[in-house]
């Protein structure tokens, strides 16, 4: 797996994920926070298969590009997980622009294959009620449940602290210690590293 990592402009430092299959050109999205140019050139400069455009959640600094995005793969679908639905589509919820509905929604255990790579979806409630995170191989993308050092916020509406907890250490810190984590904003880091290291958990 290849995976190019940008950086919507929308003020909020979301990280945007590209990933494809390098044998296949199947690609993946996830997190479109705003219009990128220079991520949809380089799908179309690869000559990239763009299947999905993964949502996260459904906060309006992880979403903000979605419609661009769209207009430019408009065969691509969306995916969101199940319980992010009332999220996706309340724009004041959201904090975003609203109106979203997934093609794909998805649940704990939830797999999609994408080429030769192997997507298994993980529910994460705690910074919102549906947020998800994507495990790929030893990489997951974490979406704001897990930070380098910290977590999601859950002050916001539909967060809970409880909730939270129990994503990341009954979900989460059961992967294995050298498990990837790309994150929703900041810098990458690793499970175990947030095992030891995260003063929040």
């Amino acid at each position: 797996m290849k995976i190019e990592q940008y950086m919507a402009y929308n003020g909020f430092g979301t990280n945007v994920y590209l990933a494809w299959d390098e044998y296949t050109n199947k690609a993946f999205l996830v997190d479109p926070g705003s219009k990128l140019d220079k991520c949809v050139q380089s799908i179309k400069d690869k000559g990239l298969d763009l299947e999905y455009i993964i949502l996260t959640h459904g906060h309006g600094d992880h979403t903000g590009g979605l419609e661009d995005f769209r207009k430019e793969f408009p065969d691509a679908k969306v995916v969101a997980g199940r319980r992010e639905r009332k999220m996706l589509y309340d724009r004041h919820m959201s904090m975003g622009k609203g109106g979203i509905k997934a093609d794909i929604e998805v649940s704990d255990g939830s797999t999609l294959e994408v080429g030769t790579m192997h997507l298994e979806f993980i529910e994460c409630p705690g910074h919102t009620p549906g947020g998800i995170s994507v495990l790929c191989d030893k990489i997951l993308f974490a979406g704001d449940t897990l930070f380098f050092r910290s977590v999601g916020r859950t002050d916001l509406e539909g967060g809970d602290w409880d909730e939270l907890q129990t994503s990341i250490r009954d979900k989460l810190f059961k992967l294995p210690e050298d498990t990837i984590v790309l994150p929703g904003h900041g810098e990458k880091t690793t499970i175990g590293y947030e095992q030891r290291y995260n003063p929040f958990v």
